[in-house]
């Protein structure tokens, strides 16, 4: 038996753009009310109340940006995390790649300074000082910035603010960077964020962003990664007017692979001379042609979301009742919205599968399913595998190739259910 409380209060349904603060928005799309992706279960917790919180999504005509209805406070979804950037090797290889790229674009040593928000367990810092560069991380879980300090990654435990800004600066100095890998979605307060990374940064130094990119989720139909912690949905449209208001630039533009498909920004000051990389005009004008902000980009985009849930719930329910079992790899964020939206709970799944050890013996917010190890194969081996984690498929597929080669059959949810 289980209970879920709806939490709602006034004070965090958002009524404007977190941008341009236009108060005109347009509601585009509802998941209905979930509980925190992040926000798995003790066995203990079953028998209690487990809040839900709406999960809408907004446009702005003025600015075309994309949100969320509804900020769930910060020190509820991060004080406490179970997400550890480490658990894969794709990350790992992502985030030494792109501190690798840093050093190199920037002439880093050990002069040079390096400042990750959000640096989780450490994993881009350790990158930066694999090359020599000093870092420091700025982390608000308590539980994951203490396995960064055991990674010799120093980290200060907190929010990122004015008075952490202070603090950097008295003990470290300035950045020569500072960086916000899929952490500047989750931010509520944008303009208060911007305006600390530039006192942090030096005269010369750059910002660099990760966010997954709003054109990859509309035409991959990745709507899963929708979810309370990701508050902004974003385009390059906004972010060159947004950066322009804190005389600040957007000079450069990579798409990376990462969460299905991100922008890796590349921010300057305006007081320095810089050269702005064809990649920037060639986002706007691509954004422009699709029509990013028009309604009709955004109705058609509800609807698929409809027909994905109910082909992916017939599909697993024909597997089911030709009696086969189902069990599901990796337990991501995204992977608890597209169970709670889609309906998708024990009477489908047997257990989740997921290599990190933090989420390992809890249960899935929501749908209340087993987290269990790997190991679990062995012993109670299913006929279908679902892939919750779908951005790291190719690394699942061949940790799994021993499982496939005996006859069980691994499945990829989106945009449509594809056996692999």
């Amino acid at each position: 038996m289980f209970y879920i409380k709806s939490a709602i209060s006034d004070d965090m349904n958002i009524n404007e753009c977190r941008i341009c603060n236009n108060k005109d928005l347009k509601k585009i799309l509802s998941l209905g009310t979930q509980p925190l992706a992040n926000s798995f279960l003790t066995k203990e917790d079953l028998e209690k109340e487990e809040k839900t919180f709406p999960l809408e999504m907004s446009s702005c005509p003025s600015c075309k940006l994309l949100q969320l209805t509804y900020v769930v406070p910060p020190e509820i979804m991060f004080k406490n995390y179970v997400y550890v950037s480490s658990t894969t090797d794709t990350f790992k290889i992502h985030f030494f790649e792109l501190a690798e790229e840093l050093t190199q674009m920037l002439g880093l040593n050990k002069e040079s300074l390096a400042v990750d928000i959000g640096s989780n367990d450490g994993v881009l810092l350790k990158g930066f000082q694999s090359f020599g560069v000093r870092t420091v991380g700025v982390e608000p879980a308590t539980n994951v910035a203490k396995i960064a300090e055991q990674n010799g990654v120093e980290t200060i435990n907190d929010f990122f603010n004015g008075k952490i800004v202070g603090k950097i600066i008295k003990e470290k100095g300035h950045a020569d960077v500072v960086t916000a890998a899929n952490v500047f979605a989750h931010v509520n307060d944008i303009h208060d964020f911007v305006k600390n990374v530039k006192l942090l940064l030096k005269e010369n130094g750059i910002f660099v962003i990760e966010v997954p990119y709003l054109l990859d989720m509309l035409e991959k139909m990745t709507f899963d990664t929708i979810y309370h912690e990701h508050l902004s949905y974003f385009t390059v449209t906004p972010l060159v007017k947004f950066f322009n208001k804190f005389g600040m630039g957007i000079f450069k533009i990579k798409k990376v692979d990462s969460h299905g498909g991100s922008l890796r920004i590349f921010v300057k000051n305006q007081s320095v001379k810089f050269y702005i990389d064809e990649s920037v005009n060639r986002f706007l004008e691509n954004e422009k042609k699709i029509g990013v902000g028009d309604s009709a980009l955004y109705e058609n985009f509800a609807q698929r979301v409809l027909d994905v849930k109910s082909t992916l719930l017939n599909f697993l329910q024909k597997i089911k009742d030709e009696g086969k079992s189902i069990a599901a790899y990796g337990a991501p964020a995204k992977g608890n919205t597209l169970l709670n939206f889609c309906g998708i709970g024990q009477k489908h799944i047997d257990y989740v599968i997921d290599d990190n050890p933090l989420k390992q013996d809890l249960f899935t917010p929501g749908t209340h399913i087993p987290v269990v190890d790997s190991s679990i194969l062995d012993k109670n081996r299913p006929d279908f595998v679902l892939i919750l984690a779908w951005n790291f498929a190719e690394e699942i597929l061949a940790k799994n190739k021993k499982y496939r080669d005996e006859g069980v059959k691994f499945i990829i949810p989106l945009p449509e259910p594809v056996i692999v």
